[in-house]
């Protein structure tokens, strides 16, 4: 699982998310993680985007079997 530490937060943001988590019922980590994940759904990032990033960056593919059968040839 990945982490962030973020520092450096605008005055008044841990309260404003704090707020923001009480009123959806959540934690803070959950409301945060749940602003990310909207965030990231409204502007997909592509294999594109992924493969031009710098060298270095931790890319993860996750492969699936697609389960084809191959048929005989028809001569």
């Amino acid at each position: 699982m990945e982490q962030i530490l973020l520092r450096g937060l605008p005055a008044g943001t841990k309260a404003a998310l704090r707020a923001l988590a009480e009123r959806h019922g959540r934690s803070v980590e959950a409301e945060v993680r749940a602003i990310i994940a909207t965030a990231l759904e409204r502007e997909p990032i592509s294999i594109n985007d992924l493969l031009s990033m710098d060298e270095g960056a931790e890319i993860e593919f996750e492969l699936q079997t697609i389960h084809l059968k191959a048929r005989e040839p028809e001569l």
